[in-house]
């Protein structure tokens, strides 16, 4: 059983929008810092934003003013709104849940991750 499941994906022209969701397990939601994090093909996997379970943000400094990150814990799901896309941000996107809050730019203390949602801005 998926522990978290994305969606909202697709392909949009530069300067459009997306909003991906992410819908985890409660046990996994209420207690966790999630986040979202991209990969483009032959590059590593780079934090785009996460969110903390108090509700505190962080963006990578190239998609800050674009991108929002929110969550709903009643409904234990979290959005990435994606505005004013640009080629580069073509990627699988990827949710992601760290129980310990910790160390949050490194995929490897992530405890569970998403399928991952294909997002491909061109003209």
């Amino acid at each position: 059983q998926a522990q978290l499941v994305e969606s909202g994906g697709g392909s949009v022209q530069p300067g459009g929008s997306l909003k991906l969701s992410c819908t985890a397990s409660t046990h996994i939601f209420m207690v966790t810092t999630m986040g979202w994090y991209r990969q483009a093909p032959g590059k590593q996997r780079e934090l785009v934003a996460t969110i903390t379970s108090g509700g505190i943000t962080n963006y990578a400094d190239s998609v800050k003013g674009r991108f929002t990150i929110s969550r709903d814990n009643a409904k234990n799901t979290m959005t990435l709104q994606i505005n004013s896309l640009k080629p580069e941000d073509t990627a699988v996107y990827y949710c992601a849940a760290n129980k310990q809050g910790e160390r949050l730019s490194v995929p490897a203390w992530y405890d569970y991750w998403g399928q991952g949602t294909q997002v491909t801005v061109s003209s």
